[in-house]
C-alpha cells in the first residue's frame, strides 16, 4: 500500500505557478480588446436607437406639414418642432446635442431623411453615423 505523506508536498512548485500565470496573460490578452469593442458597439445602440425615433418623427412631421408652394424654401425642423423635449434625449452617452436631422424637399425629388449621430460620452470610435431612409453609414 502506497501512502501519500502530506509533509513533503506543501504547495505548489515555482513552474507550475508560473504556467498558470501564463496561460491567464495569454487569455486575458485575447479578451480585453473584444470586450472593448463590445462595450463600444452597446453604447452605440443607445444613439442608434434614439436615432432611429428621430427618423420617424421626422417622416411623420413631413406627412402633417406637407410644401408649401408659396414657400420658396423647404424647411428641416430641429428636436423641438418634431416635438422632443431635450431631457426626451437625454441618454447615459448620448443628449440632445448629438442628433442633426435633415430632410429633403419634395418637390426635388423622392423625400429623404436623414439623421446624424456623433458620438458621445465615453465613446471613441467611429466619429459618427448616419441614418438615411433605413440604412445605416459612417460617413
Amino acid at each position: 500500500m502506497v501512502t501519500y505523506n502530506w509533509k513533503t508536498r506543501l504547495g505548489f512548485t515555482l513552474i507550475e505557478l508560473m504556467v498558470v500565470i501564463f496561460i491567464v496573460a495569454i487569455l486575458a490578452a485575447v479578451a480585453i480588446p473584444i470586450y472593448r469593442g463590445k462595450i463600444s458597439t452597446a453604447k452605440w445602440a443607445e444613439g442608434k436607437a434614439l436615432a432611429g425615433t428621430i427618423a420617424v418623427a421626422l417622416r411623420s412631421y413631413a406627412a402633417d406639414h406637407p410644401f408649401d408652394e408659396d414657400t420658396p424654401a423647404y424647411s428641416n425642423p430641429d428636436l423641438t418642432e418634431l416635438g422632443f423635449k431635450a431631457t426626451d434625449l437625454q441618454g447615459s452617452y448620448f443628449d440632445a446635442s448629438n442628433y442633426r436631422c435633415t430632410s429633403s424637399n419634395p418637390q426635388a425629388g423622392p423625400f429623404t431623411c436623414t439623421v446624424t449621430v456623433t458620438k458621445g460620452t465615453g465613446i471613441t470610435q467611429p466619429d459618427n453615423y448616419q441614418l438615411t431612409d433605413g440604412t445605416w453609414s459612417t460617413p
